[in-house]
């Protein structure tokens, strides 16, 4: 993370110094200068991550030279074998969207159905570390 760190607080400097330069000459136009304040923002944000993520955790495999490849590889993640309840959230949303359309009544219908698939997406594996649904 620390080349990334390092990467991003020189985007975060340019910004910095863009805003300034930027706001001087253009006689402080508020809608240029807040956007590049704005990104000055969020790259010095992504830096400072970036670099507490580094003191943390120290160098990672990729930030050394003599590592293996087998180094960066993790743990595998559980992945679902199958489930409804993506197609649930699927109609719902294409029901709530025609309902915008054809009238309040079949919005609610299609929102109900695609509360349902997202709390079904959510819940599905609620009890998978405890020994229940693996």
């Amino acid at each position: 993370m620390k080349a990334e760190a390092v990467l991003f607080g020189g985007v975060a400097v340019f910004f910095g110094a863009t805003a300034v330069l930027y706001g001087v000459w253009s006689h402080a136009d508020p809608t240029g200068t807040t956007a590049l304040v704005v990104a000055f923002g969020m790259a010095a944000l992504v830096s400072f991550f970036c670099a507490v993520q580094y003191v943390r955790h120290g160098p990672r495999p990729q930030d050394r030279t003599d590592a293996e490849v087998v180094a960066g590889a993790g743990p595998l993640e559980f992945f679902p074998p199958h489930s409804l309840w993506p197609i649930v959230t699927a109609l719902g949303f294409a029901v709530a969207a025609t309902g915008v359309v054809f009238g309040l009544w079949l919005f609610l219908i299609g929102f109900g159905v695609l509360a349902r698939g997202v709390a079904g997406l959510v819940f599905q594996y609620v009890n998978r570390g405890a020994g229940q649904g693996d």
